[in-house]
């Protein structure tokens, strides 16, 4: 067995509502999830469905950075729709840093910290409208998640503002340690903070994140609500049960030398969490 999987995380919200859709594959078989504010769902799909030439596709659905098409009716499961993304915002390098060059049992990608959506999809009955929506597209690939993390996004602010960060225990070099990154794209300006850039992670539990690198200090609280069951990969299958709230209200507060440079609450932002 290869153990390996990839998977993209193309998130969706309007009008107070958010829709994730994640297509990949594991060494079990290629898949299809879905996650909205009232729950999740799995559509499996055999590994000759799956296929990636410039765009991915898996059965009659089709993904790119340029947008979706769903196209799925099977078993009392409906789902079908076609969205489309424009301006997108790409981070600068690799998130990774360093550690790209490195053996690591899950690489992590930000394509788009936030775009355009525009289109409906049409999920059993009910519909998502996304004129005038936004979104966020990320990518993993490796043999496993992180056997323990918390990670949080949203774009969901009145001003022009996407936060990404994540923690977790990571397995290096016959070891484990625990790492950070985080990105802060706010009015045009990327302001990044990692393991690799010297950040420290100050608190990381109960839904609170504080990251502190130099002169740079972030603090996320999370008011966790609806965390629901997600399939996820360990050793190249997806046999591990992840949980995702994709809709939380949360306190974000990010300074540069004490001085406030962002803070704000977000009604509608997704958190991931494993231990």
């Amino acid at each position: 067995m290869k153990k390996f999987f990839e998977g993209w995380y193309h998130k969706h919200q309007a009008n107070g509502k958010t829709l994730a859709i994640i297509p990949g594959k594991a060494d079990d078989g290629a898949f299809i999830h879905v996650i909205a504010d009232n729950g999740s769902a799995t559509v499996p799909f055999d590994l000759s469905e799956y296929r990636k030439d410039g765009i991915l596709a898996i059965g009659d659905n089709q993904f790119s950075d340029s947008g979706i098409l769903l196209n799925i009716e099977r078993d009392g499961f409906s789902i079908h729709g076609e969205l489309k993304y424009s301006g997108l915002v790409p981070i600068r390098g690799d998130i990774m840093g360093i550690f790209r060059f490195f053996p690591m049992e899950c690489r992590h990608g930000i394509v788009s910290m936030k775009h355009d959506v525009h289109g409906e999809i049409v999920w059993n009955n009910e519909k998502y409208k996304f004129e005038g929506g936004t979104g966020y597209i990320e990518t993993d690939s490796g043999s496993s998640f992180p056997d323990s993390y918390s990670w949080v996004h949203s774009n969901d602010f009145t001003e022009p503002c996407s936060i990404t960060a994540a923690v977790a225990r990571i397995p290096f070099a016959g070891m484990k340690f625990w790492g950070c990154f985080c990105v802060v794209w706010y009015k045009g300006r990327e302001y990044r903070l990692a393991t690799y850039r010297g950040a420290k992670i100050l608190c990381c539990e109960n839904g609170i994140i504080e990251l502190g690198q130099g002169k740079y200090r972030l603090s996320v609280k999370v008011k966790r609500e609806n965390a629901f069951c997600l399939p996820a990969p360990k050793l190249g299958s997806m046999n591990r049960i992840i949980k995702e709230s994709p809709s939380c209200p949360t306190e974000f507060n990010f300074t540069v030398n004490g001085r406030t440079i962002f803070s704000a609450e977000s009604r509608h932002t997704s958190y991931e969490f494993a231990r």
